[in-house]
């Protein structure tokens, strides 16, 4: 702290850095692609109406456990 005349605070923080290897800033990370696949529907199937079926199943199953 004396021979560079900086704050505690900055001479950990500078230590740290190099401890790290942080001193520059990080390399950007590569962007995240998403890539689309077919998901074989057979002829017939709506697609937009599988949350409908989904929410049919579920309430089909929540009542035969309240008829037990």
């Amino acid at each position: 702290m004396q021979r560079s005349d900086k704050s505690m605070k900055a001479v950990v923080n500078e230590a740290l850095r190099v401890g790290l290897g942080t001193r520059t800033k990080p390399a950007r990370a590569r962007r995240f692609k998403v890539e689309p696949h077919a998901l074989g529907f057979k002829p017939g199937v709506d697609q937009d109406r599988l949350n409908q079926l989904a929410d049919e199943l579920e309430a089909e199953e929540a009542a035969q456990r309240l008829g037990r």
